[in-house]
């Protein structure tokens, strides 16, 4: 049997009636950037999440970048963020010219809230929250140390559409909150999308004048914006997915539970969930110090999986002009070694699901067996 790490076609597949027809409505409509189905996707996404304000972009990196730009942060700025978030995290900040400050994660692969403080300094603007995985963070620390210090915060949703802390969903919690809609996401579109959420009138304002070359009226620019729209088609395609959604969570939720009920493997650690939170399994990540040698091992057996993610953003090349030593962010480093994401994705069979459990449970550490 061959597992892939993930399968985009069957979730499609799942609602292809909807999706067609939507598609050839939005084809024969003759209308294709920001109409009917932009306007109707992002009060309904709105509506879902429980925010005033949804604004489409054109991708998740859009929304971190705008975000920041128009809640003012530039050179001179910090921001505070986890050091084993995806490098895009980052780019959203440093785009501005601000620099990023970065704290280690949790035994949730979430910030931990606790190692906050002590980076601050007079230079600090905001707090960059990443749900990564698909697990909201621990929002109740991170408000009130943000609220101390009068720092704004800033999500990154990009993988956690649908998750929640405290009964609310992330993304509300902050002065923005920035979401992915690239099509591996739970609330994944055909294409590239993005949007920013907020309960900010002046903001949502801004962010739809910016979107749009900086113009509210044709050829009337207000300032200099950029071209980031979330097209009809997308938005089209979306409002089909956001109406199961809760499905789609439900489903890959039953996938997390059987992996945690059944995987019992000494050199594997399975995800931990934070009180609290709610996690929506985006991905299903797993830690061992055997890593290199699981992976082999489950080629054999014809199992394909992802590490998210190898590089630490604060070791790439492309942020070497930061300074930052190696080694400065032990955990994150340790990590960046050892994390492996299962196979988890709509329409995974029951005996796919036990196929992958059987294999781990079948790893015994050597390097001899993979």
């Amino acid at each position: 049997m061959r597992i892939e790490s993930n399968v985009l076609d069957r979730q499609f597949f799942m609602y292809q009636q909807e999706y067609e027809r939507k598609a050839l409505d939005v084809l024969r409509s003759g209308w294709y950037v920001l109409g009917k189905e932009v306007t109707a996707f992002e009060q309904e996404f709105a509506d879902y999440l429980g925010v005033k304000h949804c604004v489409g972009l054109a991708s998740g990196l859009d929304a971190l970048w705008i975000s920041m730009r128009l809640l003012g942060i530039h050179a001179g700025d910090e921001v505070i963020v986890q050091g084993n978030a995806y490098i895009a995290c980052v780019m959203g900040i440093t785009i501005n010219g601000a620099t990023p400050v970065f704290v280690e994660p949790d035994v949730y692969n979430n910030i931990d809230a606790d190692k906050i403080e002590a980076k601050i300094t007079k230079r600090t603007k905001a707090i960059l929250v990443v749900h990564l995985y698909g697990q909201a963070s621990n929002m109740g620390r991170i408000e009130a140390i943000a609220g101390r210090y009068g720092l704004l915060v800033v999500e990154d949703c990009a993988q956690a559409h649908g998750a929640k802390f405290a009964g609310h969903s992330v993304g509300t919690f902050g002065k923005a909150g920035c979401y992915s809609f690239y099509p591996s996401k739970n609330l994944g579109a055909f294409g590239d999308g993005g949007a920013l959420v907020t309960n900010d009138d002046a903001l949502a304002a801004a962010a739809r004048i910016f979107r749009n070359y900086g113009s509210e009226k044709r050829y009337h620019n207000r300032v200099v914006g950029a071209n980031s729209r979330l097209d009809e088609l997308q938005a089209g395609l979306l409002r089909v997915k956001l109406s199961h959604l809760d499905e789609l969570i439900e489903e890959r939720a039953a996938i997390a539970a059987f992996y945690l009920a059944n995987i019992q493997n000494p050199y594997i650690e399975l995800p931990r969930i934070c009180a609290g939170a709610t996690h929506v399994w985006h991905l299903f990540v797993i830690h061992t110090k055997r890593r290199a040698v699981l992976i082999e091992y489950l080629k054999k057996h014809d199992i394909s999986c992802l590490v998210h993610y190898p590089i630490p953003p604060y070791c790439s090349e492309a942020y070497q002009y930061l300074g930052i030593e190696a080694g400065s962010l032990p955990v994150t480093d340790r990590f960046a070694q050892e994390v492996l994401t299962l196979p988890l994705y709509n329409g995974m069979t029951e005996q796919e699901m036990q196929y992958v459990v059987d294999a781990i449970n079948g790893f015994g550490g050597d390097a001899d067996e993979a």
